[in-house]
């Protein structure tokens, strides 16, 4: 699908407006995008994206969570989901980064609801990509969703979320174990002023998959009165839709 089709594979929940039609003409802006990756990924993952994105002039910072990708090596099932928010959160602070665009994907979702109650006055846009949308209190396993319980459960060796795909090790660079405190460790928002800061929610979906698994998170965010954009795309559209999405990614802010 070329660029100038996005419009009719994504859609937004608001009739656009004399503003949004005298934004499309205005120059194009430049942003810094933070990109925080989904369960058993890593910031490899984002590099075609990364380079999409700085070619049009935005700056790109890809997290890697610790014990996964090339931080495999610190891998261990004592690391928990506030291990990877510090984790995003440290990148933005030391590299002293500002108006962020925060993008989290999947897994990623349940990280950056953690990161902007810390420093919502860093966030410009949150934007949730097929990503996971947790209430405070909620850990990914207490969401209700039989399916996600099951397959946790099946997957789930010494500490470890071992899904089928992630066991062969002769592949560089891949999806790796994860540790299953991540999936249990429950997120407590505590700051108001993050629920003040912009927020998107991006659906990927295929026609022929129903009902969406993540749907109700997009609902979570239209309920919210957030924008919410739709794609045609699987789960992973860093890999399969690259132009759609950073046109879709380069849209939202």
């Amino acid at each position: 699908m070329r660029l100038a089709a996005v419009a009719a594979a994504a859609s937004v929940v608001a009739a656009p407006g004399a503003a949004q039609q005298q934004a499309a003409r205005a120059p194009a802006r430049h942003y810094t995008y933070v990109i925080v990756h989904g369960a058993w990924g890593g910031g490899w993952d984002w590099r075609a994206i990364d380079s999409m994105l700085t070619r049009h002039g935005h700056h790109v910072v890809r997290v890697t969570l610790t014990g996964l990708g090339e931080r495999h090596h610190l891998a261990s099932p004592t690391i928990d989901l506030h291990t990877h928010i510090d984790d995003v959160v440290n990148a933005i602070l030391w590299d002293d980064l500002r108006d962020v665009v925060l993008v989290g994907h999947s897994y990623g979702g349940m990280v950056i609801t953690g990161v902007v109650d810390r420093i919502p006055e860093r966030i410009k846009r949150v934007v949730y990509l097929d990503a996971l949308l947790p209430d405070s209190g909620e850990s990914v396993l207490s969401i209700p969703d039989t399916a996600r319980a099951k397959f946790v459960q099946s997957i789930t060796r010494d500490g470890y979320l071992v899904p089928v795909w992630v066991q062969d090790t002769t592949v560089v660079p891949r999806d790796v174990p994860q540790s299953l405190r991540t999936f249990t460790d429950t997120l407590r928002l505590v700051n108001p002023a993050g629920r003040k800061v912009p927020a998107a929610y991006i659906l990927t979906y295929e026609p022929q998959v129903t009902p969406d698994p993540f749907q109700p998170f997009a609902d979570r965010a239209a309920a919210r009165g957030w924008p919410v954009y739709k794609m045609v795309s699987d789960h992973l559209p860093e890999r399969t839709h690259r132009a759609e999405l950073v046109a879709l990614l380069e849209r939202v802010p």
